[in-house]
């Protein structure tokens, strides 16, 4: 049995990752601002994870065998945490994002198309933070999300007062109502209404997790590996929007209508113009084994067709 602090937590995969904790027999205490409560049995503490003194007067003299943050989004954040776990916790997991590969956002080392990305195409442990640039702006945050995240996780790599791992996840899918990004949503609505969807005509893949698996990876890497630094988090086999669009057309009983806009031009989510699918070898080689998105996809789209046909109260 573990000791474990997990920050967010309250939504989505974090949701079920607290749930699989404590199912599994470990002491699980929740960090966030009380919105919402976290299950029976798990210790509740409430703070702004963005105010120092609160989250460190919430924390009292309370230490964790390990952290998983889940709501991570800029170095001033994961350098809040950093001071405010000193000497709390032995290991530290951050969710980040496949985005930390967009070559759209950073220069980045060149990875040709079709081949699926390693985790030291963006190395924490050298990438330069910048503290003075405007992360508490909301709208320079949304649009800077990636190097955001890319920054966070360089604070906490190179912090060296805990062992750190970040979870880089890819597309995540699934869960019906609860999945709250809106993304499959666009698709299954546009399919089943017969609208246009917006896509590049030359679309290149990218990868999907279930939100299931997203958690399982997540329990696992709290919990059953040592491993540090960034870790890759896909199911096996990428998938552009075409195919995509097909398996929810399949679903639905309709057709897919596309209208192509060049490369560089805005279009609809999950349809890229840049090559950055990620590569899950090294989660594999540690001994984590990834389902296939084209076996799970079929029922979440069933899923998310059922959830936008359900009668409204």
């Amino acid at each position: 049995m573990k000791r474990i602090c997990v920050i967010g937590g309250s939504r989505y995969f974090g949701k079920v990752l607290v749930q699989r904790l404590q199912a599994t027999g470990h002491r699980v205490t929740v960090i966030n601002r009380g919105s919402t409560p976290p299950p029976t049995g798990i210790e509740h503490l409430v703070a702004d994870r963005d105010d120092e003194a609160a989250l460190i007067a919430a924390l009292g003299s309370r230490s964790f065998d390990v952290v998983v943050d889940q709501v991570c989004y800029t170095p001033v954040q994961a350098a809040i945490a950093a001071r405010a776990f000193s000497g709390r916790t032995r290991r530290y997991v951050m969710t980040s994002t496949i985005e930390v590969y967009d070559p759209a956002t950073a220069v980045l080392p060149a990875v040709p198309p079709g081949t699926s990305v390693p985790e030291e195409t963006v190395d924490p442990a050298t990438w330069l933070v910048r503290m003075d640039l405007p992360w508490h702006d909301a709208a320079y945050l949304q649009a800077h999300y990636a190097e955001g995240k890319r920054q966070a996780e360089a604070v906490l790599a190179q912090h060296h007062g805990f062992a750190f791992a970040a979870v880089r996840s890819a597309h995540v899918l699934g869960g019906g109502a609860a999945e709250f990004t809106g993304r499959l949503r666009h698709y299954t609505e546009r399919i089943t209404h017969g609208t246009e969807i917006t896509v590049h005509a030359e679309a290149l893949p990218t990868v999907f997790v279930h939100y299931e698996e997203l958690a399982e990876l997540l329990r696992w890497a709290a919990t059953l590996t040592d491993a540090t630094g960034p870790v890759n988090a896909c199911s096996d086999g990428p998938l552009d929007v075409y195919g995509l669009g097909a398996v929810i057309a399949v679903q639905a009983g309709r057709e897919a209508a596309y209208r192509s806009v060049a490369a560089g031009e805005p279009a609809s989510p999950f349809s890229f113009d840049r090559h950055y699918a990620m590569s899950n070898a090294r989660a594999k080689g540690l001994g984590f084994s990834f389902s296939r998105t084209t076996d799970w996809l079929p029922g979440v789209v069933a899923e998310a067709l059922a959830t936008a046909a359900a009668p409204t109260s």
